[in-house]
Order: C-alpha cells, then structure tokens, then sequence
C-alpha cells in the first residue's frame, strides 16, 4: 500500500501545496498526482462496466444437491407407528415406567396381569382386527360409497329432466340437449 503522500517513500516528506499570489489555485507542479489525468478519466464514457456485462448468460450452473438428499434419506423413513397405542398413551407408558421400575415391581407392568395364554389371545385378537376387519371395513365403506354416489347421479339426472320439461326454451339449453347419461 502506498503512503499517503500519493507514491513518495515513507523517509521524504510531503510538501503542502503552494498557491500562486493572485490565482488562489494551487500549484500543480508540487502535487504528487496530475489534476488533468483525473479529470479526463472522470470525463470518458464507462466503456467497460459491470453493469454491462449483467445482460450476458452465465458461464456455469451451481445445484445444491443436500437438501434431495435429505428429502430422499426422509422419504424412507416410517414415521407412522403400526402398532397399537399402549394403555393411557405413550405419555402414560412412560410415567409407568418410570414409576414403576420392572426389576422391583414386575406385576405392576402393563401386562402382567395377563397370563401366557391370554397374551396369546389378545395378539391374535389384534392380528385379526388388523388383517381381517380392516379390509372387510374398507370393502364395505367403499361399496356404500359407491351407492351413494349412483343415487346421487340418478337425483341430479331427475331434476335436470323435470327443470327442462317445465321450460319452454329446453331446445336452447345445452343442459335439456345433452342429457347426462348416469
């Protein structure tokens, strides 16, 4: 970096300007820098700007690729639990377990009060709610859905009928001559 007496060495000092008797102008031999460059760069056209070059495409793309990444790592992830919701919650589980420690009080353990074969009773009760029930339920929702929406149908199509029999420009309506077939 230069000093700031404009490119002297650091050991010579720099000399004030001077001003001329009469002229009140400085006198521009003792500068350090030429008052006539500066002004004939301040004077030319900014031929080569930065603003100019912002119009011209870009040389190369940047892709941040984490965040799909990320998402991908995520998508595999099961975050609904399948299994059934222990008694009074998960919150609940927890003081129960807490409270009560397994090794010191082993009957007082959510199913301890059961025996081998009543376990075995209810995950079979369980498996059979999950894989039998279910679906049959689903079955019958959709079927009843269904239903509905042909009844649905069938009303719209009647009241469109008895809207274009009552008017006397049914041939104008595109409603009344293109029935809707059901």
């Amino acid at each position: 970096m230069s000093p700031a007496g404009g490119g002297q060495s650091p050991g010579t000092a720099t000399s004030q300007p001077s001003t001329t008797a009469g002229s009140g102008s400085p006198d521009t031999s003792d500068l350090p820098v030429s008052l006539s460059h500066i002004r004939r760069g301040l004077e030319r056209q900014a031929t080569d700007s930065i603003l100019l070059r912002s119009d011209l495409p870009a040389d190369f793309k940047v892709h941040v690729l984490e965040q799909q990444k990320i998402d991908d790592m995520l998508s595999t992830l099961d975050f609904k639990s399948t299994s059934p919701a222990p008694a009074g919650g998960l919150y609940g589980y927890e003081q129960q377990r807490r409270l009560f420690n397994p090794v010191d009080r082993p009957l007082a353990q959510p199913y301890a009060a059961f025996s081998g074969g009543e376990l075995i009773t209810i995950a079979i009760e369980n498996l059979i709610g999950k894989y039998l029930a279910g679906p049959a339920l689903k079955g019958l929702s959709s079927a009843q859905r269904e239903h509905a929406e042909n009844s649905a149908r069938e009303e719209v199509t009647r009241e469109i009928e008895d809207y274009c029999s009552r008017r006397p420009d049914r041939a104008d309506i595109w409603m009344c001559t293109h029935p809707v077939v059901p």
